[in-house]
């Protein structure tokens, strides 16, 4: 389907519903689900489907019909929906809408979304919502895929596309592989660009909370022109948005995981053998052991025997640091700039030509707390360090006045730690600085034969992201090496390094470590349509649309070499640097399709059947990496009487892995999750695989709580496939005019799915199971803690959801307005992953409806949103609500299993001058202040930022010109 489809049936609907487009105009109701061409009409007394004027193409189909009825369930956003709805991107629109399961629309720190922003229906995406099995479309036609802070993606960034493009939204809710390919397993976005005007349009707007943080701040222009054969657009976007800390939320200010044992802090946590019961110290038994481990005073380092005055024996509550509380991001700034621009002319009376280009550039951080060094000789995470009795800053040393036979030195082969938090170096701060191009031409055209009008296109584009990050105030392992080494005096340019006392700027600097990244994916795409009529039967018209596409994805990244170099010091065992590490990558694959579709009448107007019309169609996709593969889809739309449509599709899918789940590089990183092991192997005598942890492990006092661990991506993937069945009702009584009800079940079933266990079932599995599960999980013999948990995409057996869709809409005028009531809810009743026991045995199966017991992973049952707009002349004002039903939290001493339920209320009140002209509008998010629920499972940020939004009550105002 190309631009030019969908701009003549924005045309063709706005003939044939004219009044119905003025009211949803007056009175939005956000994403609501499609009435049928028909319906639309009857609502407001215009001609019935088969008397509607012209033809119209609905996303989900490539024919063009003069009736819609029988496409599948379809939520359509408009202009003015986005416009009014007083969200900032298509992405954060997108995730309130019933159907979508957590979503990347969080710039926060805890998150990983870096930035970008996804849309995954039906929760089916890939970790953490990437969105990797809905399929993202502009026009009808593919987008690049996204790029990131560690590595290329495989998703598409809503981000990249510049809003002033945006003139409305079409979601298609069930499978269609066999109309667009690959991808389409969970549903199908198809993002509508703005069509030919003359004139300028803009709007500027400008939001802020009550807290006085997390202002926002946008502009839009679009400049239209159209001529006798030919129509230009340009348009420019922009967006900024600043901060909000954690510490400004009480949601948000600390962990809700209890703090037992004392934590690193800037004034260190320092396990020193040698000093316990040191009698030219006067220490007492246990001092500074790994049970008793000190911490410095913060009030000056005393000399000579008296260096231990300057230390105490840690403990709560006076030792209690707090990381949250360190400038860290729940919500972190971003900016956005984006021009686009298309062309079209005709060529002659039959063939059409359009061009279009894009360029946009996004900028956005993650501000994290300092590094929290944790190293040592034969303890801590990075080992193999010594501290000379003579170093500078050693103050159990004779470089501070301990006379040469006391002096204490701290060996490479000796079990001293120094864990730290390191201010003086700085926030550590992950910066992107994101740049998407895309350049698209494109031919349409018509011709007669077999007596009918034959419509055909083709299109070519390429388009490409760009990322260039880096990883502010790191550390350098290898200098802070040779800081605390006694060749620090003799090394050019060395500054020795304290470590015990307060770090100066120029021992910061000489440690820090900045890390500069790049990553990059391309699409090539290009593809040819021909839709038409074969034979007009009884019923209508036989109509069959067949098309090819060739399409190539590429994808490289290409990380900071020193910072993945092995240390030069330490060994093979370390890098060079604190930075989170991965290999290079690059990859690629490209793929062959051709498909058909056919529509065809069976009656219409008969006394058992106003209509009833059958839908086939199928595609056979060839891959260079999995091979080919042929799926179908049949569709049916029957109508016993006007009022009633009775509708069903049964589509297959197909995905093949993409490049990243193919050629993913090894990389650490941290993982949310809670160790069923935190207390060490007393305190969970029933849990196998913690048998050896020792008792006082406590998870919260290493790396902030969060898992050290590895993902990469495997070769040997499969593609994975799909069946989807829906069917449903869709009931528009003519006694009730205006009036739509529809209920949709749906259900899904994904084989050979690939996926990836969260950290947290990993864990699990290793301590209930223990044996070959524990295969993934290593940890410090000494400690307990996790030292690397590995991760990666696998084929598990099968995800399977199911649940049901409802959309009410009720339109009617008074003599004091014109009123609009929706509600649009979804009911999710089952999200099953089975996946093989790599021990033997049954399966092991894991349902997640009802459940939040895992890191940005919730699963209400019920998700719903409902709107109540009034519109007099150019006045207007609407009330919506968006609820996201209870689900459970992980089992904890802190508060129940359970996270509540939460109803989002926004209102808006606009006016217009000018005969609409201009249009001032003036708005509030989230209402009555309402915070997210408390979750365990999401600590140390406590609520799961993938599903609800913790800035609170926004306030807004929007001004709009038309000219």
């Amino acid at each position: 389907m190309n631009g030019r489809d969908f701009g003549r049936r924005n045309r063709m609907m706005g003939m044939a519903g004219c009044s119905l487009l003025a009211l949803l105009g007056a009175v939005p109701a956000i994403a609501q689900d499609s009435a049928p061409a028909s319906v639309a009409a009857d609502a407001q007394a215009l001609p019935s489907a088969g008397d509607a004027v012209g033809e119209i193409v609905v996303t989900g189909s490539r024919l063009r019909r003069k009736d819609a009825d029988s496409v599948g369930p379809i939520s359509t956003i408009t202009a003015e929906d986005i416009a009014r709805s007083g969200a900032s991107s298509a992405g954060e629109l997108l995730q309130k809408l019933p159907a979508a399961g957590v979503s990347l629309n969080s710039n926060g720190t805890q998150g990983t979304s870096y930035g970008a922003s996804s849309i995954n229906l039906r929760y089916l995406g890939g970790a953490e919502g990437s969105g990797n099995r809905v399929l993202v479309l502009v026009d009808g036609h593919r987008w690049v895929d996204a790029v990131g802070q560690r590595g290329f993606r495989d998703f598409v960034d809503l981000n990249t596309m510049p809003m002033g493009m945006i003139d409305g939204i079409e979601v298609l809710k069930d499978g269609a592989s066999a109309i667009y390919g690959a991808d389409a397993i969970a549903g199908v976005v198809n993002i509508k660009t703005v069509q030919p005007f003359d004139g300028i349009r803009g709007s500027i707007k400008a939001g802020v909370t009550d807290k006085g943080d997390g202002a926002e701040y946008s502009a839009i222009v679009n400049v239209g022109k159209k001529w006798d054969r030919g129509s230009i657009i340009l348009s420019a976007s922009y967006f900024k948005s600043e901060p909000i800390l954690t510490t400004a939320r009480s949601r948000t200010a600390t962990s809700l995981v209890p703090v037992t044992t004392p934590g690193t802090s800037p004034n260190g946590l320092f396990v020193l053998p040698g000093l316990s019961n040191n009698n030219y110290f006067g220490t007492a038994a246990g001092f500074a052991s790994s049970a008793n481990p000190i911490v410095y005073n913060n009030a000056g380092m005393g000399g000579g025997s008296l260096a231990d005055n300057s230390f105490h024996t840690a403990s709560l509550p006076g030792d209690y640091y707090n990381t949250l509380a360190q400038g860290i991001y729940s919500a972190g700034p971003s900016e956005r700039y984006g021009f686009y621009g298309r062309f079209d002319h005709e060529l002659s009376d039959t063939i059409n030509l359009k061009i279009e280009g894009l360029w946009n550039k996004r900028t956005s951080d993650q501000l994290f707390a300092p590094v929290n060094l944790d190293i040592g000789g034969t303890a801590g995470t990075v080992r193999g360090f010594a501290i000379g009795a003579g170093q500078a800053y050693n103050p159990f040393g004779t470089a501070n006045g301990v006379p040469v036979a006391n002096a204490v030195g701290f060996a490479s082969t000796s079990a001293w730690r120094i864990r730290k938090i390191l201010t003086a170096v700085g926030n550590r701060d992950n910066y992107q600085n994101v740049q998407t191009w895309r350049v698209a031409a494109g031919l349409d055209g018509s011709f007669d034969m077999l007596g009918h009008e034959w419509k055909w296109d083709v299109y070519g584009a390429y388009s490409k992201n760009v990322i260039h990050s880096a990883a502010y105030n790191q550390v350098n392992y290898d200098a802070l090496y040779l800081g605390l080494s006694g060749a620090c005096a003799t090394t050019a340019g060395c500054v020795p390094i304290d470590l015990f006392g307060t770090m100066t700027q120029a021992q910061a600097n000489y440690i820090r470590y900045n890390a500069y990244e790049s990553n990059q994916t391309e699409l090539y795409n290009a593809n040819a349509n021909l839709t038409g009529t074969l034979v007009d039967l009884p019923a209508g018209p036989l109509q069959l649309a067949i098309g090819y596409e060739y399409r190539q994805n590429r994808a490289e990244d290409h990380p900071d070499v020193f910072a993945n170099t092995a240390s030069a010091y330490l060994g093979s065992a370390y890098t060079s640097t604190s930075v989170q590490t991965r290999t290079a990558s690059k990859g690629s694959y490209d793929l062959h399709e051709v498909y058909g579709e056919l529509s065809i009448p069976i009656f219409k107007n008969q006394p058992f059947a106003e209509s009833l019309d059958v839908d086939l169609a199928t595609r056979y996709s060839r891959y260079n990496t999995v091979g080919g593969k042929a799926t179908v889809k049949a569709g049916v739309g029957y109508r016993p009487i006007h009022d009633i449509l009775l509708r069903g599709t049964y589509s297959q899918g197909f995905r093949a892995p993409s490049i990243l789940e193919l050629y993913q590089g090894a990389r650490q990183t941290n993982f949310q999750g809670t160790d069923p092991c935190n207390g060490g192997a007393a305190a969970n005598p029933n849990l196998p695989g913690c048998a050896g942890v020792p008792a006082g492990y406590n998870q919260s006092g290493v790396n902030n709580g969060l898992l050290m661990g590895t993902i990469s991506g495997n070769r040997d993937l499969k593609a994975e496939t799909a069946d989807t069945f829906s069917g449903g009702v869709a009931l528009t009584p003519s006694f009730l005019r205006g009036f739509t009800l529809t209920v949709d079940y749906f259900s899904i079933k994904v084989k050979n799915a690939i996926a990836l266990q969260s950290a947290t079932q990993i864990l699990q599995l290793c301590a209930t199971q223990g044996g070959v599960f524990c295969d993934l999980v290593t940890r410090d013999a000494g400690t307990g803690a996790i030292t690397d948990l590995v991760q990666a995409v696998q084929n598990l057996n099968a995800i399977k959801t199911d649940g049901v869709d409802i959309s009410a809409r009720y339109d009617f005028r008074t003599g004091i307005g014109a009123f609009s009531a929706a509600v649009d809810a979804s009911w999710l009743h089952s999200f099953r992953t089975t996946s093989p026991n790599p021990a033997g045995g049954a399966d092991i199966v894991d349902e997640r409806a009802g459940k939040g017991d895992q890191p940005r992973a919730t699963y209400p049952r019920w998700k719903g949103q409902a709107s109540l707009s009034w519109a007099l002349d150019d006045i207007d004002a609407t009330v919506r609500a968006r609820y996201i039903g209870p689900s459970t939290d992980i089992v904890n001493t802190v508060k129940d299993a359970r996270t509540k339920s939460i109803i989002y209320t926004d209102a808006e009140f606009g006016v217009g001058i000018d005969d609409n002209r201009f249009r001032l509008t003036l708005g509030v998010n989230n209402l009555f202040d309402v915070q997210p629920p408390a979750s365990y499972a999401n600590a140390p940020i406590n609520y799961d930022i993938y599903t609800y939004d913790a800035r609170g009550r926004y306030l807004y105002v929007r001004a709009a010109v038309k000219m």
